[in-house]
């Protein structure tokens, strides 16, 4: 594959298959890079179906190391940080020593962003209801972070995309201003279709923005060392900290 993709290869599993986040992804990811993409069918957004769901990601990452990728990304942090920061992470080094693949979750990948930015409390914003969000931010504490609150927007799980970017642009201002000591906004899932508004966030509010989809682009540049900043999506894309 490195003569087509020669910068390196990655294999994302989506979880979902609703459209959205992959081609927002295409569309930043510098020039060189391939991406084998394969998908989940996660139709819940509740703990019991996220629990569910960690079985069948493993077939997919055997395929993709067998395929040959540089690097897997197994996509969807609420999968993930049900298991809690320390059961995440045996599960990804297990995985790791047997696929002989270098392995990265969104919950390690959004981590691993929010140091980069110096970042040590925040505010989260999903599109959860309920205990679930409790869970996500015990991850974030587990993980050493202070985390001053963690909203969710009440919508289906399946409508996610649906939501325009001024109605989640609302939502998350009203979070972050109920916390203004917050050194960074955090955006759970890759549902959220609100790329256009980061940088109006980040202008408005004076704090950088996490998204899913910029903070997968910056990590997948770090992995196979490659540094090409895309402005207009918030600062973590813009300025390529080391992280």
């Amino acid at each position: 594959m490195s003569y087509t993709s020669w910068r390196g290869v990655i294999g994302c599993i989506k979880p979902t298959m609703r459209p959205g986040s992959f081609e927002e992804l295409i569309r930043i990811l510098p020039e060189g890079v391939g991406v084998i993409p394969l998908f989940l069918d996660i139709k819940e957004g509740k703990i019991d179906a996220f629990k569910r769901a960690i079985s069948a990601y493993e077939p997919l990452i055997a395929r993709l190391a067998e395929a040959g990728v540089d690097l897997i990304h197994p996509e969807g942090a609420p999968p993930f940080m049900v298991l809690g920061y320390q059961g995440e992470a045996e599960l990804i080094a297990r995985w790791q020593s047997e696929y002989k693949v270098p392995i990265f979750t969104s919950g390690t990948n959004h981590i691993r962003a929010l140091k980069a930015l110096n970042v040590k409390r925040f505010v989260g914003a999903t599109y959860f209801t309920g205990e679930i969000n409790e869970v996500f931010a015990r991850y974030f504490t587990q993980a050493g972070f202070d985390v001053l609150g963690m909203d969710g927007i009440s919508v289906p799980f399946d409508k996610v995309g649906s939501l325009s970017s001024q109605e989640v642009y609302a939502h998350i201002k009203k979070v972050f201003l109920k916390h203004p000591e917050a050194e960074a906004i955090y955006l759970l899932g890759s549902g959220w279709r609100v790329m256009e508004v980061i940088d109006l966030l980040e202008q408005d509010l004076g704090v950088p923005v996490i998204h899913p989809v910029p903070a997968r682009c910056w990590e997948i540049q770090r992995r196979l060392v490659i540094r090409q900043p895309v402005p207009g999506f918030g600062r973590l894309l813009a300025e390529m900290p080391i992280g």
